[in-house]
């Protein structure tokens, strides 16, 4: 269920790349519920261990004599906030209770979506270098209306090279690396 750059993305219609099935109205919206009850217990609570980690990271940092601590401890940091997810899968919003089966809502979302991400990376900073905007994750609830096929094909049109993907999760998308004029590689310096 993975996906590769040479893959062929045409194929919207197998269940994994197409269009998520329309949920029963009742499951919107007990999820809804759900969500606008616990999702700011969530946010407090990610705050709260986000405190935790900067005080632990504090009272570690005098630790940091003993070899190997610090690149150990940044490792458990790393596994830690890179599991925290700020939206969970289970959570429903309005728009996404108001519009369940709404394809063009769907399209107009990942579009806006990979417009937003396509700004960054294709920018430049002051001093003329590229964006350091590398790598974008469209997750699930931009795509579920119209499904991975559609937000791979919308993503490739604006200039992004999809990457090994799970789309009942996210689709992993990759801004290409321009050669630097004259560097090893491109055609003026190989002459």
């Amino acid at each position: 269920m993975y996906a590769y750059k040479d893959a062929p993305f045409a194929h919207a219609s197998t269940p994994e790349w197409g269009a998520g099935p329309v949920r029963p109205t009742w499951q919107l919206v007990l999820r809804f519920l759900v969500t606008v009850i616990v999702l700011p217990v969530w946010w407090l609570l990610l705050v709260v261990l986000a405190a935790a980690l900067i005080v632990v990271a504090m009272f570690a940092e005098i630790l940091t004599v003993i070899p190997g601590f610090e690149r150990g401890f940044e490792r458990v940091m790393d596994a830690t906030v890179g599991r925290v997810a700020v939206w969970p899968r289970w959570t429903v919003t309005w728009p996404e209770l108001r519009h369940e089966g709404d394809a063009a809502f769907y399209r107009a979302r990942v579009d806006a979506y990979l417009d937003t991400w396509t700004k960054r990376a294709s920018a430049r900073r002051k001093s003329g270098a590229p964006s350091t905007v590398r790598t974008c994750e469209v997750p699930l609830r931009k795509y579920r209306g119209v499904g991975g096929g559609y937000a791979v094909a919308a993503a490739t049109r604006r200039g992004w090279e999809p990457r090994p993907s799970d789309p009942a999760k996210e689709i992993r998308l990759e801004w290409p690396v321009a050669p630097a004029p004259g560097a090893a590689g491109s055609v003026a310096g190989s002459w």
